[in-house]
């Protein structure tokens, strides 16, 4: 069988750039090589991209890249373009696999790259990622489905802020998101009139826009689904128990106290509909290829609520998405294979 060759990415313009290094040193180090060709290039956080030719990246990796490569948007090409001292030379690629999160690059902007090339993307198309990154856009899907969310308010820069409808609608405590940012960077979460200043103004320092979104006494339930039109979900679903009063960029990425539990301790009838509406979920927002669908359970009343789908979730050792997987019995081999077998499935929508 000849082997195809799998264009990765890495790094990126994104606040998530250094979880993405971290991702993609799981994948290169789990991805089958005896079925694969590996070409990566790493893009910096000033957006230049580079050819990696080492084991795994590091950080200053760009400081050791032989040259620049970047992926020809020519649907002729469907090939890498190598830029060396001698001139440019073509590597041809059967597939890109984006191991970014976060913006440029899980929000439909490499994969609209990939549309025009006519290369096959691993993981959601161009839709399916947009509308998950904007947790706002998210929503009104979601609620129009029928699915239970969160009540929320978002503004954009240069809106007048109405603080007591916020405090009317929503009241305190209250969450503070930049809709756009991903991994809970920029969140807070806001007990007065001066913590909700303070939060907004910082949120539009990662977004044009913000949401405000109502606070519950949560539990935190996550999914894995995988599949394009037809997908599947894994038999259990994990919970997440912060070892901050919610779960931000460091208590998923710094702080050891953090704890996973697979399977969550969550009776059937709950894990059943939790399910049910992640599957719903990920088929409305036009996901492909795989997804972790995450949703907030109330220890007040019980109730569910979907708090947001991402496309491109964390691959790091403590991730949630491949560990509900690997709980199933598969090898992280066999989760990078299946996400790769996927997007041949379904080639260039």
């Amino acid at each position: 069988m000849t082997k195809k060759n799998i264009c990765i990415l890495f790094g990126g313009v994104s606040s998530e750039h250094d979880v993405s290094i971290m991702s993609v040193r799981t994948v290169l180090e789990n991805i089958d090589r005896e079925k694969y060709n590996i070409i990566t290039i790493g893009i910096t956080k000033d957006g230049e991209w580079y050819l990696f030719e080492g084991e795994l990246p590091y950080e200053g990796w760009q400081e050791e890249a032989p040259c620049k490569a970047i992926i020809s948007p020519d649907r002729k090409h469907k090939c890498i373009l190598k830029f060396t001292k001698s001139g440019v030379e073509e590597i041809k690629i059967d597939a890109v696999y984006p191991v970014l999160h976060g913006k440029n690059g899980e929000d439909g902007t490499i994969q609209g790259l990939c549309a025009v090339a006519g290369i096959p993307c691993i993981g959601s198309g161009v839709i399916g990622s947009a509308v998950c990154m904007d947790k706002c856009i998210a929503k009104v899907l979601f609620r129009n489905a029928g699915i239970p969310v969160t009540d929320w308010v978002e503004y954009r820069k240069g809106e007048k802020i109405n603080y007591e409808d916020i405090e009317e609608k929503l009241g305190y405590p209250c969450f503070i998101k930049p809709p756009n940012a991903g991994s809970s960077v920029g969140v807070t979460k806001a007990y007065n009139r001066k913590d909700l200043e303070e939060g907004i103004k910082l949120a539009l320092t990662h977004d044009y826009k913000v949401m405000i979104e109502e606070a519950i006494n949560p539990r935190e339930i996550e999914c894995s689904v995988r599949g394009n039109y037809l997908p599947e979900i894994a038999e259990y679903p994990g919970e997440i128990k912060p070892a901050k009063d919610f779960y931000d960029f460091d208590a998923k990425y710094a702080d050891e106290n953090s704890a996973l539990m697979i399977p969550s301790p969550i009776d059937d009838e709950t894990r059943k509909k939790i399910k049910e509406f992640a599957l719903k979920a990920y088929e409305v927002s036009e996901c492909r290829g795989f997804a972790r669908v995450d949703f907030f359970l109330s220890r007040d009343d019980g109730k569910i609520y979907l708090n947001e789908i991402n496309t491109l979730p964390g691959f790091t050792s403590i991730s949630m998405y491949p560990k509900l997987w690997v709980n199933q019995g598969y090898t992280i081999k066999d989760i990078i294979s299946r996400h790769i077998e996927l997007a041949f499935e379904l080639g260039v929508e």
